[in-house]
């Protein structure tokens, strides 16, 4: 299916995809989804927001801020990201683009720690503020569907 040069550029694995309903509501997580330009993650609320269609969490980064306020048992949904990616350093500049499957997001900004992430664990809000820890915001320059365990790679800058 893909090609050996392909290979050479997959430096990480989607595994996590969820998606809210409403603000509030539950996370729910899912296999596989549909992202569109117009929608961002089929069936999340925040799809509407122009410059943050989906939001990109790195497994590390929900890790190490976890481990700083001695609470690895945490699930990343607590989070409220959309995609949780394993093995790849999330770009930290507007602009970047971040390829998953056939997917292409383009980073938008940080997604900075909100009061939600203190509700859920104390410390924790400040756990993620270094390094943007929080993940990155996104907009959606090619949809796709994608699935976990889909390879997450740099794309060259437009």
């Amino acid at each position: 299916m893909s090609h050996s040069s392909e290979q050479q550029k997959t430096v990480g694995e989607l595994c996590g995809i969820g998606r809210k309903a409403a603000p509030r509501a539950p996370v729910e997580t899912l296999q596989q989804v549909s992202v569109s330009t117009e929608l961002g993650v089929d069936g999340d609320h925040r799809g509407k927001v122009r410059r943050r269609k989906v939001t990109v969490l790195a497994l590390e980064d929900w890790q190490a801020a976890c481990n700083d306020i001695a609470r690895p048992d945490l699930d990343w949904t607590v989070r409220r990201a959309n995609l949780l990616v394993s093995g790849f350093a999330l770009p930290h500049e507007v602009g970047a683009r971040i390829g998953i499957g056939d997917l292409v997001l383009e980073v938008s900004g940080e997604t900075d720690p909100c009061k939600r992430m203190e509700e859920a664990a104390t410390g924790l809000e400040e756990a993620l503020r270094p390094d943007w820890r929080g993940g990155v915001t996104c907009r959606v320059i090619e949809g796709a569907d994608i699935a976990l365990g889909a390879p997450v790679r740099l794309l060259p800058a437009e």
